[in-house]
């Protein structure tokens, strides 16, 4: 109930027009939605399913609160915006279903754990060091076996992005044949902590190494497709020792990735680097970042904390010096407390949870 109240109270905070209207909130044991506001849903998300978990729940709402999937767990679960599955510690028979509960990929003999990325269905081998992407008949459609356990990967313009324990960034084709192959190094100890493709799979974000851990962008070049080159790279006051958030936001236009302090956004037009001070650790983020803004929600044990965060406008940020500090680019924080959180968005409709319930927010210009 902590988590209602506090909402109810502080999380109206104002980023120069834009304010953060309460329309619901639903409890996942009623699955019922309760209207906050008589502010109109138009435009609002509604017709968009957020795939959720929390607790010993997950599923799929509407931006109405209305739940098309609501059930108890009871296995390991991999959720995608239109598939999910739910499967044993080792399981003989992988099923993937639609969010109507359809059963529409059945894969046998899976030989390790399910992953849905970008609408494609892959399996990691139960020693991690090998991927498979499966059709729509639950066949093999390639395999690729890498040299070392995958530490990260992903997804875009039918290309594959991974990262290895080894150090070893790799990118497939869509038919499993390696066209990138790239060793940023430059560390005491090389690992890839964390990769991101643009949606285009024209850029790469990379961060790597231990002692020190690096941060490197690259661009593709020439008319091969798979011609990469470093284009940007830094190093960092961080010594994460585990896969860290980095991603592409903001059609493409930012890089964001987990820092010592909190958060560092890298500029792709300015070739600039800028960090966020954050409290705790980053446990979930809105990836979309259109609209100059974006929302994160941070950890510190059972404390949460939803941190919203506006860009400063481009020509002060073209003019700002790598690790350059934007304290003023925060423009919300609101703490609750919850063991298990949740956190969607679509254009203007944002969903957070915590414990077993949801409440949604629609951002509206003032």
């Amino acid at each position: 109930m902590l988590f209602i109240a506090y909402f109810f109270i502080a999380a109206r905070p104002v980023p120069r027009e834009t304010i953060l209207v309460p329309l619901w909130l639903s409890s996942l044991d009623t699955g019922i939605p309760i209207s906050l506001t008589n502010a109109s849903l138009n435009n609002s998300g509604q017709s968009r399913l957020f795939p959720f978990s929390l607790g010993s729940r997950f599923g799929y709402v509407d931006g109405t609160g209305n739940k098309a999937i609501n059930n108890v767990r009871t296995g390991g679960v991999y959720l995608s915006e239109n598939l999910w599955t739910e499967h044993g510690a080792e399981p003989s028979v992988i099923e993937i279903k639609n969010t109507a509960s359809e059963t529409v990929i059945t894969i046998e003999d899976p030989r390790g754990y399910p992953l849905i990325l970008g609408g494609r269905v892959f399996i990691l081998g139960s020693e991690m060091n090998a991927l498979s992407e499966i059709g729509t008949g639950g066949d093999i459609l390639w395999t690729y076996e890498f040299g070392a356990p995958l530490t990260c990967i992903d997804v875009a313009a039918g290309l594959v992005l991974t990262g290895t324990v080894d150090g070893i960034i790799e990118i497939l084709d869509p038919y499993g044949s390696r066209i990138f192959f790239f060793e940023p190094g430059g560390s005491r100890y090389s690992v890839i902590l964390g990769a991101a493709l643009s949606s285009d799979g024209s850029k790469l974000g990379i961060v790597s190494g231990i002692d020190q851990q690096r941060f490197l962008m690259l661009e593709r070049f020439g008319a091969s497709g798979g011609d990469y080159r470093v284009v940007y790279h830094e190093f960092l006051d961080s010594d994460f020792r585990r896969e860290i958030f980095i991603s592409f936001i903001d059609n493409d236009s930012r890089i964001i990735f987990e820092s010592n302090i909190g958060l560092t956004s890298y500029n792709v037009r300015a070739r600039r680097t800028a960090r966020i001070p954050l409290n705790g650790r980053i446990a979930a983020i809105d990836y979309s970042g259109d609209n100059g803004f974006f929302f994160l929600i941070n950890s510190t044990g059972e404390q949460k904390e939803l941190v919203g965060i506006r860009f400063p406008h481009e020509g002060r940020f073209v003019r700002s010096r790598s690790g350059r500090n934007l304290q003023d680019a925060i423009f919300m924080k609101a703490s609750f407390t919850s063991d298990d959180i949740f956190l969607g968005r679509s254009s203007s409709a944002l969903i957070v949870g915590g414990g077993l319930t949801l409440i949604s927010f629609t951002l509206e210009e003032k």
